[in-house]
């Protein structure tokens, strides 16, 4: 009898494991981007109309925003990625006129489930070069699309540009890990 008692708590111990080891296979599943979220939705789509491209370019500065806040979050106020972060609203910004202007709707910002918290600096610079790499490539596709007006070419190529000055503050920043 003593015996099954002290086996109780070590099946219960087992049980709650795996629970945990579930609840966090979830909960690490839902930090994957999906394939036709943000950039890398626009890179693998092959017929981007501007709606797409509007959407897709949002996303990906919301999947940016997310991934700096939580950063910041778990190691404070630190360049560049608050710099950044500034940056990557003022992106969001310019998107937003484009919606409007061509009436387009604004989807939600639910980027927030897709972004993890990293484990230590070094892995938050390279989430950085590696989001701004895509970003970077998404933006040479969008903005050589022909069927895109000029003006939303234009910002495409204009957020393009600017994401090569943060992908440079990025690589500086992991360069002190290597």
């Amino acid at each position: 009898m003593g015996s099954k008692i002290l086996r109780l708590p070590i099946i219960f111990q087992m049980i709650a494991l795996l629970f945990i080891v579930l609840y966090h296979s979830e909960v690490r599943a839902d930090t994957n981007v999906p394939p036709d979220f943000g950039a890398k939705g626009a890179l693998q789509d092959s017929s981007i109309t501007l709606e797409e491209a509007l959407t897709y370019a949002i996303q990906d500065e919301y999947l940016a925003q997310a991934r700096y806040d939580a950063i910041i979050a778990k190691f404070g106020s630190k360049r560049p990625f608050t710099n950044i972060k500034s940056a990557e609203q003022r992106h969001i910004s310019a998107l937003l006129t484009l919606f409007k202007k061509y009436n387009v709707k604004v989807p939600v910002d639910n980027a927030k489930q897709y972004s993890k918290e990293p484990g230590s600096l070094k892995e938050a610079f390279q989430a950085g070069v590696e989001g701004e790499v895509d970003n970077i490539a998404m933006y040479n596709k969008l903005g050589s699309l022909p069927n895109l007006p000029q003006d939303v070419k234009a910002v495409m190529k204009q957020l393009g540009d600017a994401s090569q000055n943060h992908l440079a503050a990025f690589k500086r920043g992991l360069s002190q890990y290597q």
